[in-house]
């Protein structure tokens, strides 16, 4: 009773900070700061009761009721078992919340990676051809996603199941970046470069950003730079603030050091990739280059570090880098490039090329 009286009646009194200095060594799963979470109930709820018995022994149990006003009603009860029931009476215009579809389409949206085990109804199985409920309690969310893990103990195929799972209707991805930083800043994340059909197809991919494995928002531009935008996958990042209102981010020095911290193992992946996995890295190029070209525009940092990665296709279809046409062809024409931007309109010129031995 004491405790309800003091998490649950004061608005805006955040029971978090309370716990944090309490339980200063466990305090990672801790996710709200302003003691508002809680009052969202009443979005949706007419009326809500917490049920709730300490652990300590010969604890009574107390309820609380309250139909979102001032006023409250608390009580002793009894309650078998140590723990907490809240109770949402769901209000005449919510009752879509009642609906199995709605329930699990939400808790896969924002607790599908919570690290807290979430049990929703109970698991079927097929019996003579019918669909039957089992005893056993069905555990929708997975308490260790793959972005948690190191990719030492991950092989290729987890990282295109989890890639299947976040984007069931995807073509396989190309690669990906798995991402860990601890110092300055503190955040995980699995970057993936998807395979578009089309030049104009699908620009935006999905990025989902994570608080401690709460999903929090989809696509968040401040936190992703615009470029990598067309990239999917997940960035996990505990230290971000909840608010996560535009103006927010925009002025938040800590979420432009995440975008570009971003950047920088985006292009250290590519440039890594063309040095030692060149031939990977040409496969890859016509899907990649819209990214690559996009970002070189946009940012010119990451305009420095991949100029002399870019590739371009040689008369003989083969690709070069800038440094690689230069050192091909200085013996014909030291320090120039020459170039072809219609193959049909210039192939006059493009036989002459041919015909000296040069190249374009």
């Amino acid at each position: 009773a004491e405790e309800i009286d003091r998490y649950i009646h004061q608005i805006a009194f955040s029971g978090a900070n309370d716990f944090l200095e309490k339980y200063k060594n466990d305090a990672n799963a801790i996710i709200g700061h302003f003691g508002l979470g809680f009052y969202s109930a009443f979005m949706v709820a007419k009326s809500v009761d917490i049920i709730t018995r300490s652990y300590k022994e010969d604890a009574q149990a107390v309820k609380w009721s309250c139909d979102g006003s001032p006023s409250f009603t608390l009580e002793e009860c009894d309650k078998a078992d140590r723990g907490t029931d809240i109770v949402l009476h769901i209000d005449d215009d919510c009752k879509e919340f009642l609906e199995e579809s709605r329930l699990s389409s939400l808790l896969t949206k924002y607790c599908r990676f919570l690290p807290i085990s979430i049990a929703f109804g109970k698991k079927k199985e097929w019996k003579d051809g019918k669909q039957v409920e089992t005893d056993e309690l069905n555990i929708i969310n997975d308490t260790n996603p793959l972005w948690t893990r190191t990719p030492s103990e991950l092989t290729d195929e987890d990282y295109k199941k989890f890639y299947r799972d976040l984007y069931p209707m995807s073509d396989e991805p190309l690669f990906w970046i798995h991402i860990s930083a601890d110092y300055p800043l503190n955040f995980k994340g699995i970057l993936y470069f998807p395979k578009i059909n089309t030049e104009y197809e699908s620009i935006e991919g999905t990025i989902k950003l994570y608080n401690n494995q709460l999903c929090i928002a989809d696509n968040i531009k401040e936190v992703i730079p615009e470029f990598l935008m067309l990239l999917k996958g997940v960035i996990d990042c505990p230290d971000l603030p909840l608010n996560v209102s535009r103006s927010a981010l925009q002025n938040d020095g800590f979420v432009k050091k995440i975008s570009e911290y971003i950047t920088k193992k985006v292009a250290d992946k590519l440039i890594g990739m063309c040095k030692t996995e060149k031939e990977s890295y040409e496969k890859y190029w016509d899907d990649i280059s819209p990214f690559i070209k996009f970002g070189c525009l946009k940012d010119e940092k990451f305009c420095e570090k991949m100029n002399d990665y870019i590739l371009f296709k040689n008369l003989e279809g083969k690709y070069l880098t800038l440094p690689e046409c230069l050192e091909e062809n200085k013996e014909k024409h030291e320090n120039t490039v020459f170039y072809v931007t219609d193959e049909i309109a210039q192939g006059q010129y493009i036989k002459m090329f041919k015909d000296e031995g040069m190249d374009a």
